[in-house]
């Protein structure tokens, strides 16, 4: 089977071929442009930055290929819970079903969090954790729109049934790079500079974690690299001050998380987690950790594709 999937994020418009035969995935993929200094987009540019390039990346994907595509998938909102919406998704949401109509092909709607579990799943060789009957799971979800924690449990009807856990209460992870980026003059999106800046300091320093109900708050951490950039520093020190109080708040959340549910088998996706400084630090925990590869943890289609493969009524085998 060829699976088409589409996703609008707040950050980036992706399009990506899933072939079940070879399971390989092909990805077309491109930032929104941000203006410089700011840290993000409204939703009406953002809508039609979509819109702007959607078509030019589906025509780059499918520019080599000539057969049938089976069924699409595309994301519809943010995180698989009732109420959950962001007009960005309108977007993608209206040329799959321009696309599906045309090709006479079924579509699969879901959420952008689902795609990104699933995409995780794939890349770190742990599609099995979504089979019926297999152990629920903890997946985290770490972004610049979310830091959640939530538990999966694999579902014949949905592939996963998805289940709050606990977030961060304020600042999220990646709003909270970004803004510290920007302050050490960065170039938004700042995750892969402000790691590679985090990289010249050896310091293990964060700030106190406190948990309310197992949900972080980060909005102190902006507040605190301001205060040591007025100090005067090192950019260096306070890029890895900020990823370490990350890498703790998530760690801390993990440990509650487990305690809480009883699972141990967790997940960690978003493109937050694509920091090296960040993975290494969780990998320490004693739990079953998996982690997306980069290509997969930033913001994608391939998980889109991979429900629609998925909900073909289970006809591919993982």
């Amino acid at each position: 089977m060829k699976l088409l999937g589409i996703d609008t994020s707040n950050y980036t418009t992706s399009c990506a071929l899933f072939d079940t035969d070879s399971m390989e995935i092909m990805q077309q993929k491109q930032l929104l442009p941000v203006p410089e200094g700011q840290a993000g987009l409204r939703q009406s540019d953002a809508v039609f930055h979509h819109v702007r390039q959607l078509p030019t990346l589906t025509e780059q994907l499918l520019a080599d290929y000539d057969g049938r595509i089976d069924a699409m998938g595309v994301s519809t909102q943010p995180r698989s819970a009732e109420g959950s919406y962001m007009p960005c998704f309108l977007a993608g949401q209206g040329a799959a079903r321009m696309l599906s109509a045309a090709l006479r092909c079924p579509l699969h709607e879901t959420s952008h969090q689902m795609g990104h579990i699933l995409a995780a799943l794939y890349s770190a060789d742990r599609l099995s954790w979504c089979e019926v009957g297999h152990a629920p799971f903890l997946a985290f979800h770490v972004s610049g729109g979310t830091t959640d924690c939530v538990l999966c449990t694999p579902d014949k009807d949905n592939v996963l049934n998805i289940e709050p856990v606990s977030q961060s209460l304020d600042l999220k992870a990646g709003q909270a790079v970004d803004r510290v980026g920007l302050m050490l003059g960065l170039q938004f999106p700042c995750g892969v500079q402000l790691e590679q800046l985090a990289m010249q300091s050896s310091s293990e320093k964060h700030a106190k974690i406190t948990l309310k109900d197992g949900c972080c708050s980060l909005s102190g951490l902006q507040n605190q690299c301001e205060a040591m950039c007025k100090k005067g520093d090192a950019p260096a020190d306070i890029a890895r001050y900020c990823l370490n109080t990350i890498a703790a708040a998530i760690a801390e959340m993990t440990k509650n998380a487990a305690e809480k549910t009883g699972q141990t088998a967790v997940l960690y996706a978003g493109g937050v987690m694509s920091d090296k400084l960040i993975q290494t630090k969780l990998a320490a925990l004693p739990f079953d950790t998996a982690f997306a590869q980069p290509a997969f943890s930033c913001d994608n289609a391939a998980g889109i594709a991979i429900y629609a493969a998925i909900q073909e009524k289970h006809s591919c085998q993982f």
